[in-house]
């Protein structure tokens, strides 16, 4: 895991410039920073954060054996030893996954080449022979890739933050603004909440030649499940299971500690579960809780009844109330762009506690729910992208009606013949997913960490989505099958608890003890052209003196205020 940035074109002082971006991204790899120019035509940069072959020899901007390929590559290949192993004419000097990487690209060329990886990735390569740029990003996304285009120069980074610091103006994309204020909406796979700075899709290979940008599909995730569908298995479950124990395994590679952490859910029961059968003589593998100090939303009962059956150590993070201002503005400059409220802040204190004592790589259990159906909404037909929140979680009513008309209420393609599988689709490639990496992936890069998902290998998620609605809902009780499989694992008390929403005091804390500074802040929101102040700080009042049942918007006015004066 790393930070990655680079010039393509001919642009004016490209070293100092580049010097800038690395500076603004060094959290995301604080263990070296390199760049490489070829003069008047490209530069590459990268940030590296030592995982894998923890030699100089693996730093990157890396060039392949015959030199014609430089690679900039941020997040990991987790199945590179056996790829290694198909490549046995390639001269290999070090033991790194880059390396791999590179070498297939060289030897079976870029398109040929992504199918086969299975990992988390987000990569630039530059072909000196034909001065052109490819760069390419993994199946869900889990790593980012930001770019900039003008005047027949590429810019790319791994945070608008980066880009602004390559003297990108930073203007607010107003449309993607208005439809988060309005819809709750965080913008479409390419857009940003900036004008000007555009992400790859996931899934999704660039080529810039010459100041000429194509894009196109690498994965086709519609295609993959319904070849699966067309394929009737009936070891299907044997091979689940088999696949589970594969993807937490191959995300221990790693030459420096590996942890986990742990809410007291199915889903991370189940990671405990599979990391103790895949490890059963390590003991020191360290866990991490977060926790608020409300026995009403923390789950420490829960993971310490988890805990019981094995020695796991286990670190207690706990996000306290007068920790929430410094921590807030410092992970609003780390985002710059709307994250998820006090549950990120908490989550955050896990990657913290996990850098202090040296374990630099953590697995969590996100996927799960989207793979088998697991939020509330795949059954009440609310069909709500904001859990916990009964009604409309915004307050559009506050918004400048010029501002308003910018709004869009978005249409999302519908690939598949049933609603459920829509709707799946929806939070993987849409919604949740999208914006819980881009969370996290900030989350745990601003303590210099990294972050592995073993629930989104695609061969999980593809093996589990393609099964029928029966499998997944049963009798009112999602992902049924998935609690079947974890019955041998943990029991009926865990594998049979009904879901609960990871949840923060947010609305006590903001209406409470936080009210001063969550009032400061609103009332900087008040003063911006998009909304009419006097409704703003009204219905901030009656947030402050009783309706208090939701507090999405009110931390929708204090993140964006924390944002726009993130200099302060």
């Amino acid at each position: 895991m790393c930070g990655i940035a680079g010039i393509i074109g001919n642009a004016p002082q490209p070293q100092q410039t580049l010097r800038r971006m690395l500076d603004a991204q060094q959290h995301r790899g604080p263990d070296a920073a390199v760049q490489k120019h070829w003069a008047g035509k490209a530069a590459l940069g990268h940030n590296r954060l030592s995982i894998i072959d923890l030699q100089e020899s693996a730093n990157q901007p890396m060039a392949s054996a015959s030199g014609r390929y430089t690679i900039v590559f941020n997040g990991e290949i987790y199945n590179y030893i056996e790829l290694r192993g198909e490549l046995p004419q390639y001269h290999f000097v070090t033991q790194s996954d880059t390396e791999v990487l590179l070498a297939a690209v060289e030897t079976w060329g870029i398109e040929r080449t992504l199918p086969k990886l299975n990992g988390m990735f987000s990569f630039g390569i530059y072909d000196a022979h034909e001065d052109t740029f490819w760069a390419a990003r993994d199946r869900f996304g889990v790593k980012p890739f930001y770019y900039h285009t003008n005047g027949g120069v590429l810019w790319f980074a791994s945070e608008p933050t980066t880009l602004f610091a390559a003297g990108i103006p930073k203007l607010p994309n107003n449309a993607v603004w208005a439809s988060y204020f309005a819809h709750g909406h965080y913008g479409q796979p390419h857009q940003t909440f900036w004008q000007g700075i555009d992400q790859l899709p996931a899934g999704t290979l660039l080529k810039w030649q010459k100041g000429n940008l194509v894009m196109r599909p690498w994965y086709s995730f519609q295609e993959t499940v319904e070849q699966l569908q067309q394929q009737p298995n009936s070891h299907w479950e044997e091979e689940y299971r088999s696949l589970l124990k594969e993807a937490v395994e191959l995300r221990f590679r790693a030459d420096v500690p590996v942890g986990f952490n742990l809410s007291g859910g199915l889903d991370s029961s189940t990671l405990l579960a599979l990391v103790n059968a895949s490890f059963p003589g390590n003991s020191a593998i360290e866990a991490f809780t977060f926790t608020t100090g409300d026995e009403r939303y923390d789950e420490l009962p829960w993971v310490q009844q988890m805990l019981q059956r094995t020695a796991n150590p286990l670190n207690v993070c706990q996000l306290n109330v007068e920790d929430v201002p410094a921590l807030a503005a410092q992970m609003s400059r780390h985002q710059m762009e709307p994250f998820g409220g006090f549950p990120t802040l908490a989550y955050s204190n896990l990657f913290k506690t996990a850098r202090q004592k040296g374990v630099l790589v953590l697995l969590d259990g996100q996927g799960m729910d989207e793979a088998w159906a697991g939020y509330d909404y795949y059954t009440n037909n609310s069909g709500s992208v904001v859990q916990g929140v009964v009604g409309s979680p915004v307050f559009a009513e506050v918004l400048d009606g010029d501002f308003l008309r910018l709004a869009q209420q978005e249409q999302l393609p519908q690939p598949f013949d049933n609603r459920l599988q829509n709707l799946q689709f929806r939070d993987l490639f849409y919604t949740k997913i999208p914006r819980a990496l881009r969370f996290n992936d900030r989350v745990s890069m601003m303590h210099s960490t990294e972050l592995r998902e073993p629930f989104l290998d695609y061969r999980l998620v593809t093996l589990a989505f393609s099964q029928p609605e029966a499998l997944k809902i049963r009798d009112g009780q999602r992902k049924w099958m998935l609690r079947n499989i974890a019955r041998e694992m943990l029991g009926d008390t865990l594998a049979l608890a009904p879901k609960r929403a990871l949840q923060t005091p947010q609305r006590e804390w903001l209406a409470g003890p936080l009210a001063d500074w969550a009032a400061a802040h609103i009332e900087k929101f008040s003063q911006m052209n998009w909304v009419d102040g006097k409704q703003v700080m009204a219905a901030w009042q009656r947030y402050r003196t009783g309706s208090a049942d939701n507090s999405f918007y009110i931390w929708q006015w204090i993140n964006a205020a924390l944002i726009f004066n993130s200099n302060e």
